[in-house]
């Protein structure tokens, strides 16, 4: 048996390939949509990729799953677990849609869908079987149902899908699932997770790959509750806490429950001259964004330019502030070469932002502005409408400088509503990443903002700053 993790360190986001050597054949679990990664896997080792599943109804990122079986002929296999309010829609008809225990099978190799609901209700995990080693299962691909060290949020459907206190039903379920489900297993089976570190679909995820059965009953914090059988024990610590939900996870869990669009071919992106771009962006017929770190940024950048610093973050941060569903102008992105755009825009696929048309290499002869920023000295001093937080609200609890009101940058351009229109908004993060991302946008959308040169971590240094909790 073939066994590969696929990760992507931008959305904390593992995909899983396993393939049968004997028989050439192999599956895909819960594939991102830009797939040269894993068509390079199958070419390496001779396979063809015949099947593509995934977990569940995903969140986070817009799944893969069409997308390579369009460009493979792989079957697709759903989930049909979870109630009419969880079945995937017509863009599916032709998948197979499994029900627990239905079994895949790929030479000596089998794959038993097993219901664990909880995180979302039709959420499944996958006992897999080295046939060729093993009668019974040694590996479980867990989804968002059991992460290393913590388990996968059942408020998300609240958070980011319009649910009303399914959380709560959500928990339990999961408790359910530990108990009859995960806790039933032995020990050795290793546990391969679709997130790490990093990811908002869970509170305190660690960064080790991988984690078995027996470690967990015997160190998670959940374990004595299940042991305990204390049901409401767990579901209160289970709740609280949770990181705040971007926004953006409503759009993904709508377009991935529908089918998301198949790109198809992907067309190759242009050079533009800086001539070319100062045309575009006079007329507003598309957008920049400037791939630089803030500190670059805040020397000049092009007005009404978005800050996505890449490539290692692109995906998470332009879903804060490219929104497509609302936005369709083409995207020019600020990028030294062509394989720096291309690995730009493979990031922004995964988000579902199809838009980026091109890339210019320098702002060399653009005209620039500079950002606004108000130093830590200054901060008591300045005439502001608001000072906003833009960090998580756990952070926030942890100190926030006094007088701040806290909006998450992954919400902050779907509550506009919240935000005055008149008047200067001082901004602030952890360290001034998160700031300049959001702070971006909302100038975009005509805002007076001016950035806390050094963020909270600037503020909180100075002799006698006092955070409030």
């Amino acid at each position: 048996m073939l066994l590969e993790r696929i990760y992507d360190t931008d959305l904390a986001q593992a995909s899983y390939f396993i393939g049968c050597q004997a028989k050439g054949e192999a599956i895909v679990v819960d594939p991102r949509r830009d797939l040269d990664v894993y068509l390079d896997i199958a070419a390496k080792n001779g396979m063809t990729i015949t099947a593509v599943t995934e977990t569940h109804i995903h969140a986070d990122y817009l799944s893969g799953t069409r997308e390579l079986a369009a460009r493979t002929g792989a079957t697709i296999l759903v989930s049909d677990e979870g109630g009419p309010d969880w079945t995937y829609g017509s863009a599916f008809d032709g998948a197979v849609r499994m029900k627990d225990k239905h079994t895949i099978t790929l030479g000596n190799i089998t794959l038993q869908a097993i219901h664990t609901p909880g995180h979302t209700p039709e959420h499944l995990s996958f006992l897999v079987t080295d046939g060729a080693q093993a009668d019974a299962p040694g590996f479980m691909l867990s989804g968002d149902f059991v992460f290393v060290g913590d388990l996968g949020r059942p408020d998300l459907l609240d958070e980011a899908a319009g649910g009303i206190d399914t959380r709560f039903g959500g928990a339990k379920d999961i408790f359910a699932s530990l108990r009859d489900r995960f806790l039933t297993l032995p020990d050795y089976v290793q546990v391969l997770p679709a997130h790490g570190a990093g990811s908002a679909c869970g509170k305190a995820l660690g960064a080790i790959p991988t984690t078995t059965v027996g470690y967990e009953r015997a160190f998670a914090w959940w374990s004595h509750y299940l042991a305990d059988n204390d049901e409401q024990g767990f579901i209160d610590e289970l709740l609280n806490g949770q990181p705040d939900a971007h926004a953006y996870f409503a759009r993904m869990k709508i377009q991935n429950r529908q089918g998301p669009h198949v790109m198809g071919t992907v067309t190759g992106l242009r050079e533009y001259t800086t001539a070319e771009v100062a045309s575009v962006l006079d007329d507003d017929s598309a957008i920049l964004i400037d791939t630089r770190h803030n500190s670059e940024v805040h020397l000049g950048t092009v007005a009404r330019s978005l800050n996505v610093p890449g490539p290692e973050k692109a995906a998470s941060y332009g879903a804060w502030v490219y929104n497509p569903e609302t936005e369709t102008r083409p995207i020019i992105l600020l990028a030294a070469t062509i394989t720096e755009a291309e690995e730009l825009r493979d990031h922004l696929v995964r988000v579902g932002i199809d838009s980026v048309t091109g890339f210019v290499s320098t702002l060399d002869g653009l005209d620039l502005v500079t950002p606004m920023l108000v130093s830590p000295t200054e901060l008591e001093s300045v005439d502001r409408a608001l000072l906003l937080d833009v960090r998580n609200r756990t952070e926030f609890a942890e100190g926030h400088i006094p007088g701040a009101k806290q909006l998450s940058g992954g919400r902050v351009m779907w509550a506009l509503d919240q935000l005055p229109h008149e008047g200067t908004i001082v901004t602030y993060c952890q360290s001034g990443v998160r700031n300049s991302v959001a702070a971006s946008a909302l100038r975009r959308e005509g805002y007076d903002v001016a950035e806390l040169d050094g963020s909270y971590l600037g503020w909180v240094a100075m002799p006698g700053a006092v955070p409030e909790v």
